[in-house]
């Protein structure tokens, strides 16, 4: 909905008595963070009302001197216009973010029958949600979690480490097989083990830390790595821009060797893949390994795949799902059977 709308109904604020005005707060602001057009309509207000006792605006308005009527029921349309109807009172109605559903549904059916005079209509947002603001509700979500699931408490990030993975994967298969839906929940549960992980730390004796140190930390490592950005650099092309991030990489790492950093417990084609791109990237001339085998001869292709802009992983999963779609051809099944 829009300001000044009721379900997409506008009425004429001249063509009735009075004014009702819907001002919706949202729990994720710190209480008693209005608007100014909010705190106006407040104080200029014959009556403000609210139909929930436990309301978090409440004890900020009394604060502040707005006196407010909390219903013993639910309110209902009609009796918010006739309210009105004896002098052009103004009322300003307590909601939630989302507006109570109920109470604008009547107001939109009264001014959608044309056969009364309806006070004006208005729908106020008093605090609005910032992007990223459902972050928080999983944050508290976790939290609860956390306390109460007989299974969720006794979780320790070694318990959770094999999920990581397992999820990263089906992140990754998502992502190549181009299935948005998918996309959305797989990035929903990798974002799951970060909070996780988080909240399980905050209990660690030695060295606790939190979900904000986590985004902390990574918002503080993306201004360092970006200051084409948020500093004086410029960079004008993407070459340039892994110029600087490498260069900041290494001065925040000060690795002794290029291999520092690489876990050798990824898959064997990207982890061969991470070292030729480390060697290509240092300038360093290193050898290939010598030797019989299999295992010498993955190396070197998946090295001159890296060295071509291919990614041998990707590359090799790709050739897998065609050779699965064959093997279920034969089969004569199909790809959903």
């Amino acid at each position: 909905m829009n300001d000044r709308q009721v379900h997409g109904t506008t009425s004429d604020p001249t063509g009735g008595a009075g004014r009702i005005v819907l001002l919706t707060t949202s729990h994720r602001v710190a209480p008693g963070l209005l608007s100014w057009p909010a705190w106006q309509a407040l104080r200029g207000a014959d009556a403000v009302l609210c139909a929930d006792a436990a309301h978090p605006q409440l004890p900020y308005l009394k604060e502040a001197g707005v006196e407010v009527t909390v219903a013993a029921a639910p309110l209902a349309a009609r009796d918010l216009v006739e309210r009105c109807a004896d002098g052009g009172r103004a009322i300003v109605v307590l909601a939630t973010a989302e507006g109570d559903r109920r109470l604008t549904d009547g107001l939109a059916a009264l001014a959608g029958s044309g056969r009364e005079q309806l006070p004006s209509l208005e729908l106020l947002p008093g605090s609005y949600d910032l992007p990223g603001a459902r972050l928080l509700d999983l944050v508290q979500v976790m939290d609860r979690i956390r306390r109460e699931c007989p299974w969720s408490v006794r979780r320790t990030h070694e318990d959770l480490a094999a999920y990581a993975i397992e999820e990263a994967y089906e992140l990754v298969e998502a992502i190549e097989t181009h299935d948005r839906a998918e996309l959305r929940e797989e990035l929903g549960d990798v974002l799951l083990q970060v909070v996780f992980h988080a909240r399980i730390a905050e209990e660690d004796t030695d060295a606790p830390f939190s979900v904000d140190d986590v985004a902390g930390g990574i918002v503080d490592k993306l201004i360092h790595r970006h200051p084409h950005v948020f500093g004086d650099e410029s960079a004008a092309t993407p070459e340039e821009v892994r110029e600087i991030w490498l260069r900041r990489k290494g001065e925040a790492k000060r690795r002794a060797s290029v291999t520092d950093g690489v876990p050798v417990g990824q898959p064997g084609l990207a982890l061969a893949a991470k070292l030729g791109s480390r060697v290509r990237t240092a300038g360093l001339d290193v050898p290939l390994p010598t030797g019989a085998g299999l295992g010498y001869e993955l190396l070197a292709l998946a090295l001159r795949a890296e060295a071509a802009g291919e990614d041998p992983e990707a590359a090799l999963r790709a050739a897998a799902r065609a050779y699965r779609a064959t093997i279920r051809a034969v089969e004569g099944l199909d790809e959903e059977g």
